[in-house]
């Protein structure tokens, strides 16, 4: 489009498409301020401080593109409702989770980061017609705004299985690359023993980070740097591989200092990772340039003529009605979460509410626990184990808990540091056996419903129960984190925000009908029930 042609349509724009630019602009911003304590907090999502000025840019590039404006016919006019239909229960969503989890739980974020997407497809359909042709339908206008999600945290259960799943992939790649140099290695979960060390692949490692960001800068380059389509999905197709391969080549070259006496954390361990992303982003982008030498001139396609105006309704009103509606049920979500009626309860003593002395058992108190304070964000943690031995063999239960005050983190954070998310990567094979949810009894009483896993460790089993207490009451997760049975807790229970939370874990060797009887359990129970458990 020429800067004439630009300056005719910004001029003959109608106020109703002025208000919708108007009202996707508060919803741009208010969505910013929602992201950005991710952006802040999590190295993934550190490239979503440029989202902004991204989005700009390219749909600045767009207008350079190919112009390709849509006519006024039903479909278009169809195809902006159903949008705008998504993006308004995209938000209801959105904002009974953070009903029911806290609005800085990751699920609130994509969720209502989605619904904004939707938003911003419908403005483009309507602000790409041919009867207002401010930006053109083409690549760099889609790119703007699908990068958006990119910039989103992943819901909670998707980031886990992407986590774990890079991590024993990397972990054994690892391990065959050390086999084909004749270094002698083995392998347990995401640690890998050596001769002298010991090397664990964290979730740091894994490649989440670098594969994000790479497929985040892949469509970038595709959007800017290349002009041929066949290009641009070649651009886009090679970012995440070229990402994943980028990282083992990391974790290969820190496994090899480690067995040579290196110290790799610290220094090696931040310079290599943001090595890798450089590097990443350098091949991507000159890859990018290279496939865009001497494109062919193109011409841009002829616009299609108008439709008569009975055609469709006005897109622009439709648009500008549905923003507005979107604000307003915003606000009522916004206006009515109320604060937590247990915001100021007094820190429990969690050593107390576990049995330290059981007769006929043997009780050890867990005294390392304080090396994780800084991951989990709280110095409230508390575990104790008791053993003994009998007929059958040695008996085990370990009780864990943790506590956070209201507001001291994220619902998000408690939730990935469940066993599903931790004890994979330590060596704990999960056994799809149990049912995962256990409505358990003890001491005469029906405990809330469990969160019920079974794992081995060299044949070493392990029943885990654990419960997630938010504000006072047990989340119910379902894989992954069921946002189907999030929105029935809001729905039951209504709006509050920063509330305390709570975690229960019950571990042992035997089963919950051989142990459900023991007195320490009772009382450790009735301890927690003041608590909500």
């Amino acid at each position: 489009m020429t800067a004439s042609a630009l300056h005719l349509s910004r001029a003959r724009l109608h106020p109703v498409a002025w208000l919708s630019l108007a009202l996707l602009g508060l919803l741009g911003l208010a969505l910013v301020a929602l992201l950005w304590p991710h952006w802040r907090n999590h190295p993934d999502l550190s490239h979503g401080f440029f989202m902004p000025l991204v989005f700009f840019v390219l749909l600045r590039e767009s207008r350079a593109g190919a112009a390709r404006y849509l006519p006024r016919q039903r479909w278009v006019t169809a195809a902006t409702a159903l949008l705008l239909a998504l993006g308004v229960l995209a938000l209801c969503a959105g904002g009974l989770y953070a009903a029911s989890l806290d609005w800085s739980h990751t699920l609130v974020a994509f969720t209502l980061t989605l619904a904004f997407v939707f938003f911003l497809l419908a403005g483009l359909l309507v602000f790409s017609g041919d009867t207002v042709r401010l930006v053109p339908f083409n690549w760099s206008a889609l790119v703007a705004v699908g990068l958006w999600l990119l910039s989103a945290p992943l819901p909670p259960g998707s980031a886990m299985r992407l986590t774990l799943g890079l991590q024993l992939m990397v972990t054994e790649a690892v391990l065959h690359g050390l086999h084909l140099l004749g270094i002698a290695a083995t392998r347990e979960g995401n640690v890998i023993d050596l001769a002298t060390t010991t090397v664990g692949v964290e979730e740091a490692c894994s490649g989440v980070r670098s594969l994000v960001s790479c497929v985040f800068a892949g469509f970038l380059f595709s959007a800017t740097l290349v002009r041929r389509p066949w290009a641009r999905a070649l651009v886009v197709a090679l970012a995440a591989p070229l990402a994943v391969t980028m990282n083992l080549v990391r974790s290969l070259a820190l496994t090899l200092l480690a067995h040579a006496g290196v110290d790799i954390a610290g220094f090696w361990h931040d310079a290599t990772g943001f090595a890798v992303l450089g590097v990443t982003a350098l091949l991507l982008g000159g890859l990018a340039l290279l496939l865009d030498r001497n494109p062919q001139e193109r011409r841009p396609p002829a616009a299609m003529a108008p439709a008569a105006p009975d055609a469709a309704v006005r897109p622009p009103w439709l648009l500008a009605g549905s923003l507005a509606l979107s604000l307003a049920l915003a606000g009522f979500f916004v206006a009515n979460t109320r604060p937590s009626l247990r915001r100021n309860l007094p820190l429990p003593d969690l050593a107390s509410l576990l049995p330290a002395h059981v007769p006929g058992w043997q009780v050890r108190t867990s005294d390392d626990l304080y090396q994780f304070s800084a991951t989990l964000r709280t110095d409230h943690l508390a575990q104790r184990t008791y053993l003994r031995t009998s007929a059958g063999g040695l008996e085990q239960v370990t009780v864990y808990l943790a506590y956070w005050r209201a507001g001291q983190a994220p619902v998000s954070l408690v939730a990935s540091h469940t066993p599903d998310a931790c004890w994979p990567g330590s060596g704990w094979v999960a056994v799809p056996s149990l049912p995962a949810h256990e409505r358990l009894a003890v001491g005469g009483r029906s405990l809330p419903e469990a969160e019920a896993r079974l794992f081995t460790n060299d044949r070493y089993p392990q029943y885990v129960w654990f419960w997630h207490l938010y504000d006072g009451r047990p989340i119910a997760y379902r894989d992954p984190f069921s946002p189907r049975e999030l929105l029935r807790i809001a729905w039951r229970y209504g709006f509050r925000h920063e509330g305390d939370q709570l975690f229960v874990r019950v571990s042992s060797n035997r089963p919950w009908s051989v142990i459900e009887h023991e007195p320490f359990l009772a009382k450790l129970f009735t301890r927690l029930q003041p608590l909500g458990l």
